[in-house]
């Protein structure tokens, strides 16, 4: 930096600004001499003709790339203070430690022009607003940018044709580890881990679905083995649906060398930051795929079918086929069709006990609202195709039920092999522990509690390992199974058989089945697609539909307003039941029905008063608490006439209106002339029956008693009221 003509005056009055970068963590750390020539820089500038206190030192981006990719925070000030006008000189080592591509370089060179502001380096001081100092500037950026592309294509090229011949050494998944010669892949040698492994792609073979065989992990109490990162230990842990997802999706079990499988890419977000992302590629656009390039753990083949297995088992997309097997009652769930669109059917579930169902997602405009093309029930449709499968396997039963014994014997044993494993590893753990326990000095008593506890977990692990040893397949349970074997039938029915063995059962041979329906003759055709191309045809009369257009009566829709105004929907049930009326469809009437109805003709619901006003009509129950009486007392003087009732309707609750005249015959004791119903017929010379008569009529008067020990109905008798025999002549 001897060029000191382009420094004026105006310059110095302004503070100066070394900036301070290093492009990597590991180059902070390493490289110190570079770090120390940049902050040489300092002195530099008190040569030019600031003061040292006028220097500024900005070295908040160690480790950081100049590429563009990383945010750096002390550029971003640089540049701001620059654009303000603050700044005399900008001083860094050289281009390159100020910005490695164009797009800062060049935005601090246009602000530098305009702010009449220097930049320095090892080679000199230029001013951005002369031509020929922009030029060299220019250059120098240019270079910088270019020199970074070639290092980087230099060491991707590398890479790149060492992974295009399978030995650049990348990190590896779980059963596998790196051999003494190049691209050398082996097996772990813990072979607890190898089974492990087999076990997943095995039972993946068996069950078909990547949940199956995580819950048959869990199901059987057996450990896992996995890795928080590429280069940390192997952990036994409980298996999870990722891990075993990733180990049936990733070639190098298959035995493939695979390079390139994702991409990079560079964004603007919504608040204009430039940031980065990861694209997972398919596979036809890796960059490096060898397959048999080492020992798998199944072929290539396998792993294609497993992959084809694992999309299709994926919930399909509209008018699409597969999907995984669910636990529905729908036995052709993914296999029907529609016979008049061609789309895959859809399950649904209706009624109280949840019967199966297809319908056509495809809709017809009929007068003026969308209908199905196909809906129909699901049990008449399977209970067919089951029949004419089950005719069709009948010669196959028994060697598919010796298949089945096989796989339940390899099911046991693979099932035992990891236990034995796990029972192997949990055995060392313990002896492992018991060893540190021993070894240590018995004055270090906080290692040796630790390392006891420690001991003491292992053997309890131990101890629950033993006794999750699986049950193997007995004598008695292998001649079940050949029993069944004779019968196909009686296996299908079988209560431990469900509706997903069922499902496999069916997709192991049919492909297709076309459900074409005639509804104004009540007939459905069904066309079997057997895999290899044979075509069945079954024909089957379908249930009369209830028809369509029926309604209520008027008048149960009029009796049920004026019952809605006074009752809950389960009370009006009741009434309209006990009046022998039926629903649309001809059945008793439930509460839900009556609601249903009711919101159908927009009739309000029932709403409780919220205070019992005087002279208002009362239920029984409501009567006698304000009475103070038992509700029999009230069903008893209703049915003697002694209490006026009310109903809205015959078998509607009863009803009694309270009034003052109402209160006023319930007493606590009896007035003077007041007599029990004995002495009033004795002294009357009739029956109890009549006495109640003259009551209702309003001949006599009675009262109530309401306490004591002579609570009951008190009748007021008048020495000159006539007899009986005496009124009749």
């Amino acid at each position: 930096m001897s060029d000191f003509t382009k420094v004026k005056p105006s310059h110095i009055r302004r503070p100066a600004l070394v900036y301070i970068r290093q492009s990597s963590p590991s180059q902070v750390e390493h490289n110190r001499e570079s770090t120390a020539r940049q902050y040489a820089l300092v002195e530099k500038a008190c040569e030019l003709g600031w003061a040292k206190e006028q220097v500024i030192l900005i070295d908040e981006d160690p480790g950081l790339s100049g590429s563009g990719s990383a945010k750096r925070s002390g550029f971003a000030r640089m540049t701001a203070e620059v654009a303000l006008g603050h700044v005399g000189i900008v001083l860094g080592l050289e281009a390159s430690r100020l910005a490695r591509n164009n797009a800062d370089w060049y935005r601090l060179l246009d602000l530098c022009g305009m702010t009449d502001t220097l930049i320095g380096d090892s080679d000199g001081v230029y001013h951005p607003a002369l031509f020929n100092d922009r030029l060299v500037l220019g250059l120098k950026g240019t270079m910088s940018e270019a020199e970074l592309h070639i290092l980087r294509a230099r060491l991707d090229g590398g890479i790149r044709n060492k992974a295009a011949r399978g030995e650049l050494r990348r990190g590896l998944p779980v059963g596998f580890v790196w051999g003494e010669q190049d691209g050398e892949v082996c097996f772990h040698p813990d072979e607890s881990v190898v089974s492990a492994m087999r076990t997943v792609f095995s039972k993946f073979t068996e069950f078909g679905s990547v949940r199956k065989v995580w819950l048959w992990f869990r199901s059987e109490g057996l450990s896992f083995p996995m890795r928080a990162t590429i280069k940390s230990e192997i952990r036994w842990a409980s298996p999870t649906y990722i891990g075993v997802h990733n180990v049936l999706t990733n070639p190098v079990y298959a035995g493939a060398y695979a390079y390139g499988k994702c991409r990079h890419e560079r964004y603007v977000d919504e608040q204009g930051t430039l940031r980065r992302r990861t694209r997972h590629l398919p596979m036809d656009e890796w960059s490096v795929l060898l397959p048999e390039h080492h020992p798998g753990f199944i072929d290539w083949a396998t792993f294609q079918a497993n992959q084809a297995r694992i999309d299709t088992n994926v919930h399909p997309q509209p008018h699409q086929a597969g999907g995984a097997v669910r636990e529905g009652a729908a036995l052709l769930q993914g296999l029907a069709t529609c016979g008049k669109c061609g789309r895959r059917l859809h399950t649904h579930y209706t009624g109280r006990t949840a019967s199966p169902g297809y319908h056509c997602s495809g809709k017809d405009i009929v007068q003026g609202r969308g209908v199905y093309c196909l809906t129909v029930g699901g049990i008449q449709i399977d209970h067919a195709v089951v029949d004419a499968f089950l005719r069709a396997v009948t010669p196959a039963a028994v060697e598919a039920m010796q298949l089945a014994m096989q796989r339940l014997e390899a099911d046991q044993d693979s099932a035992l092999a990891q236990w034995r494993l796990a029972v192997e590893r949990a055995r060392y753990e313990a002896e492992r522990a018991e060893r540190q326990y021993r070894a240590v000095e018995p004055e270090n008593r906080l290692v040796a509690r630790g390392l006891e506890s420690e001991w003491e977990k292992r053997l309890r692990d131990l101890a629950r390992r033993v006794q999750r040893r699986p049950c193997a397949l007995t004598h008695e349970d292998k001649n079940r199974l050949r029993a069944l074997g004779t019968d196909l039938r009686r296996a299908w029915t079988a209560p431990t058989t469900t509706d997903r063995d069922r499902k496999e059962l069916l997709r192991a041979l049919l492909e297709e089945v076309i459900v074409t329906v005639d509804r104004p003759q009540q007939h459905a055709h069904l066309t079997l697609r057997w895999r290899g191309g044979t075509l069945s045809e079954v024909d089957l009369s379908l249930p009369r539909a209830q028809p369509r257009g029926v309604r209520t009566d008027e008048d149960t829709i009029s009796l049920l307003r004026r019952l809605a105004v006074l009752y809950s929907d389960d009370v009006i049930a009741g009434i309209l039941n006990r009046q022998g009326r039926k629903t649309a469809t001809g059945e008793r009437f439930t509460a839900n029905q009556v609601g249903g109805l009711r919101r159908y003709r927009n009739i309000p619901r029932f709403q409780p008063p919220a205070e019992q006003s005087p002279d208002e009509l009362a239920s029984i129950r409501q009567a006698a608490k304000i009475l103070g009486i038992n509700t029999s007392t009230i069903h008893r003087w209703l049915n003697d006439g002694f209490i006026a009732g009310e109903q809205v309707t015959p078998g509607a609750p009863w009803q009694i209106r309270i009034t003052d005249e109402l209160r006023a015959r319930f007493v606590e004791e009896a007035p003077p002339g007041y007599l029990p119903m004995l002495e009033t017929t004795m002294k009357l010379g009739v029956s109890r029956q009549t006495v109640l008569q003259r009551v209702k009529r309003g001949e006599l008067e009675a009262l109530l008693v309401t306490r004591g020990r002579r609570k009951g109905l008190r009748i007021k008798v008048i020495d000159n009221h006539p007899y009986l025999f005496d009124s009749l002549s």
